[in-house]
């Protein structure tokens, strides 16, 4: 057997990567790490971790309005959004810091520098650094997805990156893209007092969410002033130095000029495999994406690919488990081939929240599987009432027959918390009779979950 330096060596320290390589330790492979960034990647640096942290700021900031109720009078006029930013950098400092005490912890290489294959078993590291190892794990995550016309600067034209950097808040903002991360930077901006126009092609926003689900969160945004535009095209980009205007059509044909400071152009993510050098060893990409086999493997058996830069769910914890599929297969164990989509809960962490796993109705009805559903308010749950977050529901979807739990789509407070007692239910196989039944703690939230499961069996209680 050849020696190498390392039993697997990572490209990328974002969660994938960094979560691979310590799974990999733990099975007492010897492991190094290859970043040219800091440690996290983008979901602790520049993506997951400071955009959450920024939605506890605007959280925090929208709960002195309650206080009125109260009569305290709160003077928020004073508003510092830079202070704002400082917290959300904290935050993601503190968490990379946090990520280099593990991976010291584990005992794993941590290298510096731009890696690119050079061979079945070997790194080269900023084009002098040979490394080799017996295999290599590509974590190489992904950035935002950038439009012709609509190039970004980071000043009138912003990234989610670019957006996450602002220290001052524009009194007016375009949202390109109804996705989860637009939305969530509407939901931040629109707090904090910016008007801000949402534009998506598609017929809603959140297009791969369920309709009721989503219509839940519709109405509160259009309560509080943000603009959806669905179903309209964007066309030509103006630039000035005072703003930006956007020329859109309308599902029906109508033509209008949209006018403000500053547009967050959100319409996906771009893989980052271009500077790899994956044809050294004959790996071809398919639209930028890394194409992969059964526990995460290339189609050169020495290197794996895991996370954003192949064709899953783009989702941070989708990459740390398909690290971890990867290295226990590297290590003889026995994991899941793949990780199924699903089993696995997406999350939009707007107020009131989004969270799902499986398929929409619309999917099912596309599959043309037999279903049953059940939908269960959440003013049904006293705890709602009682804190003043009466708005959201729960849905599950079961087999028409079997009763076997689909899929579960949930929408309100708490709800990314709350999908994963269903989640956990469908993983093992239970039934709703099986949540319908177990005593749950009175008054919460996860009653209404409880009470969704009764309603599939036909006997809810508060509803």
């Amino acid at each position: 057997m050849a020696a190498y330096d390392y039993d697997l060596l990572v490209i990328g320290a974002g969660p994938g990567g960094y979560v691979g390589a310590i799974r990999a330790s733990q099975l007492g492979l010897k492991t190094a790490i290859v970043e040219r960034d800091k440690p996290g990647g983008v979901c602790l640096n520049v993506g997951c971790i400071p955009s959450k942290a920024l939605i506890h700021q605007a959280e925090l900031f929208h709960s002195t309005k309650a206080l009125s109720d109260m009569g305290v009078s709160v003077d928020t006029s004073g508003l510092d959004y830079s202070k704002v930013y400082k917290k959300s950098r904290q935050a993601a400092d503190r968490l990379s810091k946090g990520v280099q005490a593990l991976v010291k912890k584990n005992k794993i290489e941590y290298i510096s520098g731009e890696a690119r294959v050079s061979g079945k078993n070997e790194v080269t590291v900023d084009g002098k650094q040979k490394v080799t190892a017996r295999f290599i794990m590509i974590a190489s995550g992904s950035r935002p997805t950038e439009l012709r016309g609509f190039e970004f600067d980071e000043d009138r034209v912003l990234s989610s990156t670019g957006t996450l950097m602002l220290q001052e808040l524009p009194q007016s903002m375009l949202v390109l893209g109804g996705g989860y991360i637009g939305m969530e930077f509407a939901h931040v901006l629109s707090t904090f007092g910016t008007k801000v126009t949402v534009v998506e092609m598609l017929d809603q926003i959140l297009p791969n969410s369920d309709a009721e689900a989503v219509e839940v969160l519709s109405r509160d945004f259009a309560r509080r002033g943000i603009t959806m535009l669905t179903g309209t095209r964007a066309g030509k980009l103006k630039k000035s130095k005072n703003g930006v205007e956007l020329e859109i059509e309308t599902s029906d044909g109508k033509k209008e000029t949209l006018k403000a400071e500053r547009i967050l152009v959100s319409v996906g993510r771009t893989p980052n495999t271009e500077n790899l050098g994956l044809d050294a060893v004959g790996i071809k990409t398919e639209k930028g994406f890394i194409p992969v086999g059964d526990y995460c493997r290339t189609s050169v058996e020495s290197i794996y690919a895991v996370g954003d830069c192949v064709p899953s769910l783009a989702l941070a914890h989708v990459a740390s488990k398909e690290a971890e599929i990867a290295v226990e297969h590297m290590a003889g164990k026995k994991p899941e081939k793949r990780l199924p989509d699903d089993l696995v809960p997406a999350a939009v962490y707007t107020e009131p929240q989004l969270a799902s796993f499986g398929p929409t109705e619309a999917q099912l009805k596309e599959r043309k599987v037999e279903y049953g559903k059940a939908v269960f308010p959440y003013r049904g749950a006293v705890k709602s009432v009682a804190i003043e977050q009466p708005d959201g529901i729960v849905k599950l979807l079961y087999d028409g027959k079997t009763h076997e739990i689909l899929a579960a789509h949930v929408a309100g407070s708490t709800a990314t918390e709350l999908i994963h007692e269903l989640l956990l239910a469908r993983k093992a196989e239970l039934l709703p009779e099986d949540v319908a039944t177990m005593v749950h703690a009175h008054p919460t939230l996860s009653e209404a979950v409880m009470e969704a499961a009764r309603a599939a069996e036909g006997w809810a209680i508060h509803f």
